[in-house]
């Protein structure tokens, strides 16, 4: 994945300011779009905050999200992942992230990055110059200008992601085996 970079840079962005309560009232897995950041991307009287990074111009059509530490922290939602996605993210460079948060990006195929401090303040450093990033999931790597990070993930995450099969596609996979055994173990 190719794409310039927003950068956020806070720790303990919460599930709160991901996508506020209010906005929880569908499962529907899109719509979430302009509720994503909601108390950060708007004032009081619903005005757009031109400032903020994510109604930048220039950001717009960004799919790299460079944030702090313990990335979606806070109660457990998975419109916060939704949110992102319908919004175009589909890659998140943090230092660390809650468990479940983790676990809701990766369910909606999208990648979580787990990339130490220093490296990330150099990525940072690239992408508000502009330079794009160049995200490569099959060699477990970022480069960015002359930068290159390695990272790790989980071999069955990857290969998820690689595949681009959700948890019920998994499963499908598995059909004839299920049917087989439906079969030959009826009650």
């Amino acid at each position: 994945m190719n794409s310039k970079a927003s950068v956020i840079f806070k720790d303990n962005i919460d599930t709160d300011i991901l996508i506020p309560k209010n906005f929880l009232k569908t499962t529907k897995r899109t719509g979430f779009e302009d509720a994503l950041f909601f108390p950060w991307r708007y004032d009081e009287d619903g005005k757009v905050i031109e400032d903020f990074e994510l109604n930048k111009e220039e950001n717009r059509e960004n799919t790299i999200l460079i944030v702090g530490e313990n990335f979606g922290c806070g109660s457990s939602r998975e419109h916060a992942a939704w949110a992102l996605q319908d919004y175009g993210i589909r890659v998140v460079i943090a230092g660390s992230y809650s468990p479940i948060f983790y676990m809701n990006w990766i369910n909606n195929l999208n990648l979580p990055i787990i990339l130490n401090r220093e490296d990330r303040m150099k990525l940072i450093e690239e992408a508000r110059k502009g330079v794009e990033v160049v995200v490569n999931l099959a060699d477990q790597s970022i480069t960015c200008g002359d930068l290159t990070f390695n990272f790790e993930i989980e071999e069955a995450f990857k290969e998820k992601l690689l595949k681009g099969e959700d948890s019920i596609e998994e499963i499908l996979t598995y059909i004839d085996d299920i049917e087989e055994y439906e079969r030959t173990h009826k009650r």
